[in-house]
């Protein structure tokens, strides 16, 4: 008899928050699953629902909540410690009862408890990086917001030094871009041992709704994403209110929040921006969302250049070039060099809100407005699209795996 040369597998998906959702976390389970593999999700239960949820993309396994406790104490007792004793026995049950082939956790936090679990079961365990951990932390440190406990939970030395320990110990690793894939190589993972598995869309999202790019009356530009000071927002009202100066046919409009969602629509209200210039969308639906995409005509992406963002690339990028819109992006290292290669809009200068209304400005033009569009979509369609990036997550999962 033939062996199969793609036998199924059962894999133990470690998520350290709520479930649902993750654009991410619901991606990858649901490839892994298409392809007739099985997934169990271990996942955070901060709001105490059903311990089992059976999803299409996945079977979640939510943390057994501990009644005996007061709610408050018992999501404390729940936090992704890079050691967590509560996580290490729900890691292993989970595994255990499915009997998984091998765990795959998402980003750094549990990541040393993954690899415990993993070693106490005998099986493989890979990392999904879907960032930078540690620069993510200095990157919003730099902000000035930092709580009480930061020092201890979330210090970027210790996570620097959690990361040195899982690279050494970990079986293999998914990044969502070469600048991630260079660094981990660097620090000492066999290339071997490494997949670029990025967070573009579906090729299926190019039959989906498309910008019209043809001369309109007032042009609208789009930001979607978390709501942040290091996502650069704060230059992208002050090229707003530049514009809007200079009387620019065009609006803002942000989908998404965050934790200084509050403080930047006080900043535009008081900049006279809202309601004519910028809107707050608030949190959508991702589908509901996207489908509006079109609607707009440019994409930006104001992000500061910094060693977290100069690692990772952000969904938004690849889902404003599926939806047939320009892109703007500030020149962290990932999202300028794609931006630069298909020819799909303009880079700037990050923080310079007076390059960033020159770049919005230019955009302004609908005949380049539209030839960087169709570059775009034409980019997702040939290079950055889900399909091949999960062809390079199943031969590093059935390499690691051994089949």
């Amino acid at each position: 008899m033939i062996p199969n040369p793609n036998p199924t597998l059962t894999i133990c998906k470690v998520w350290d928050d709520d479930y649902p959702w993750d654009v991410r976390v619901e991606k990858i389970a649901g490839a892994l699953t298409t392809e007739g593999h099985q997934v169990h999700l271990a996942a955070r239960n901060r709001l105490r629902i059903a311990a089992t949820e059976s999803f299409p993309e996945a079977t979640v396994h939510r943390l057994r909540p501990w009644r005996w406790l007061p709610a408050s104490l018992d999501r404390a007792a729940m936090f992704p410690a890079f050691v967590n004793p509560r996580w290490y026995r729900h890691i292993v049950r989970v595994a255990r009862q499915a009997k998984a082939d091998v765990v795959l956790c998402r980003d750094l936090p549990l990541a040393p408890t993954s690899i415990v679990a993993a070693r106490a079961l005998g099986i493989p365990v890979l990392l999904d990086m879907a960032e930078n951990y540690p620069a993510m932390l200095q990157s919003r440190i730099s902000t000035g917001r930092r709580g009480p406990l930061d020092a201890m939970v979330r210090n970027p030395a210790l996570a620097r030094a959690v990361e040195r320990w899982t690279l050494r110990h970990i079986d293999g690793v998914l990044v969502v871009v070469d600048e991630s894939a260079e660094r981990i190589i660097a620090a000492g993972v066999p290339r071997s041992r490494t997949a670029v598995v990025s967070n573009t869309p579906p090729l299926s999202r190019l039959s989906g709704p498309v910008a019209q790019q043809a001369r309109v009356a007032q042009t609208t530009v789009v930001y979607l994403g978390i709501i942040e000071a290091q996502r650069g927002i704060a230059t992208l009202l002050d090229a707003m209110e530049i514009l809007r100066r200079e009387r620019q046919p065009m609006r803002l409009v942000l989908y998404g929040d965050g934790v200084d969602g509050a403080l930047f629509r006080r900043s535009a209200e008081a900049q006279g921006l809202t309601p004519h210039y910028v809107e707050f969308r608030g949190r959508l639906p991702n589908p509901v969302a996207l489908k509006e995409l079109a609607t707009a005509q440019i994409g930006v992406v104001p992000h500061w250049k910094d060693e977290s963002w100069d690692t990772t690339v952000p969904n938004k990028l690849f889902d404003y070039m599926a939806a047939g819109l320009a892109v703007v992006t500030s020149d962290v290292t990932p999202c300028a060099r794609i931006v630069r290669e298909t020819g799909a809009g303009l880079v700037y200068r990050d923080r310079d809100a007076v390059g960033l209304a020159t770049s919005l400005r230019k955009l302004q033009d609908p005949d380049i407005r539209s030839a960087a569009a169709a570059r775009g979509r034409a980019a997702i369609a040939e290079t950055y699209h889900w399909e091949r990036d999960v062809e390079r997550m199943l031969r590093l999962l059935q390499s690691v795996v051994g089949t």
